[in-house]
């Protein structure tokens, strides 16, 4: 790490990268830091670079093929830890090979120095709480969620704080002993660029769209339901005047499956591969599909964005697909005929497509990152 001198307060935000909610969480709080603060240096560590490789390969890349492959597993998994007694057989030995695999954060943050700490992951938090308790670490920790729900793994004692999505997330992890007045409700750290400022008919442009369709942005993931080829096929075999953009990420196999595609939907479908500014995509689209991950449908909400959702995981996604739900800013779909069923209501129900846009800005935090750091420095 290149020092910095000069600087009067020194962040160390810590992530994990099973999956990549935590570390895009991670980044937009260093994003934020970098724009609004120039008397403070950020330093972004993934905890996943300092573990052994077969550490890391079970902690991360097994918990994406748990996810991908067997999602009603990773389902038990998640409600029986989350029941799980802190002091159970099962959590302490956890514990002692999380504590033996992840010994040099500890040299890490005592080469940084930090002032504070942000984890966007309960690991990290996890094992700066047992280091408080024994008093050999004395900054304040702090702890970002990054879904609307929490789990267990989340709750540990010695933290200095914690950042919640929303209000009634706050009263439920105050009823799992944080101190009330220790919660704060800032949303989940998103990228200062998805602001909803930007203008749909420049975005539309800017990717060769007709801004007088209606735009479908087709971001489901590659596999089950949300297989977004599958997915993409299916509706463009409805009736209808709309476009659909369908993101492939780094998907490259995907990717391909949906230019061949393209080719029998000439103007119609627009697939794109890994994009570094989605926030335009967003501008330019009328309704998303999507998986319900926390990071994701947060940008969504900021952007005022409706969404309809596919495939939720078992766990931390089933419930953040009911906040979305219950506070009527997306419908859900269980299969690729409701998902056609309700992509043709919206579509000829503008007044309600208008009415979800709406409360989702009314519900999107797109300053979640700036107030995150301002309660942090004590600038607010």
């Amino acid at each position: 790490m290149t020092k910095c001198f000069g600087k009067i307060e020194r962040i160390v935000i810590l992530s994990v990268s099973a999956g990549s909610g935590h570390v895009r969480a991670a980044q937009a709080l260093q994003a934020a830091a970098n724009s609004w603060y120039p008397d403070v240096e950020v330093v972004h560590i993934d905890l996943m670079e300092l573990v052994p490789k077969l550490f890391r390969t079970i902690y991360s890349e097994t918990y994406v093929k748990i996810i991908e492959q067997h999602p009603a597993l990773w389902g038990y998994l998640y409600d029986k830890t989350d029941g799980d007694k802190i002091d159970s057989s099962l959590s302490r030995l956890r514990r002692a090979i999380e504590n033996l695999n992840t010994r040099k954060l500890k040299n890490a943050l005592n080469d940084i120095a930090p002032d504070h700490v942000i984890c966007t992951h309960f690991l990290p938090a996890q094992l700066l709480s047992r280091r408080i308790r024994k008093g050999k670490f004395d900054k304040p920790v702090w702890v970002q969620v990054t879904d609307f729900d929490v789990h267990a793994l989340w709750i540990h004692k010695g933290m200095s704080g914690y950042f919640a999505a929303h209000d009634e997330l706050a009263w439920r992890m105050s009823q799992r002993g944080i101190p009330a007045e220790n919660i704060l409700v800032t949303g989940i750290p998103i990228m200062p660029v998805f602001t909803g400022l930007l203008s749909r008919t420049e975005c539309t442009q800017e990717f060769g769209l007709d801004p007088t369709r209606k735009t479908l942005l087709l971001m489901a993931g590659g596999t089950g339901v949300g297989n977004s080829v599958k997915l993409a096929e299916h509706l463009l075999a409805m009736d209808g005047d709309f476009q659909i953009v369908a993101v492939a990420g780094n998907n490259d196999k995907q990717l391909k499956k949906l230019n061949s595609l393209a080719e029998r939907y000439p103007m119609r479908l627009f697939p794109m591969g890994f994009i570094n500014t989605i926030e335009r995509v967003m501008a330019a689209s009328d309704l998303v599909i999507t998986k319900p991950g926390g990071l994701t449908t947060s940008e969504c909400l900021a952007m005022g964005l409706p969404m309809i959702i596919v495939s939720p995981i078992p766990g931390q996604e089933e419930r953040n697909s009911d906040f979305l739900l219950e506070h009527g800013v997306a419908l859900k779909a269980c299969d690729t005929n409701a998902l056609a069923w309700r992509v043709d209501l919206l579509l000829n129900e503008p007044e309600r497509l208008t009415k979800m846009r709406e409360e989702a800005r009314l519900i999107g935090r797109p300053d979640s990152a700036r107030k995150v750091l301002d309660h942090v420095l004590g600038r607010t």
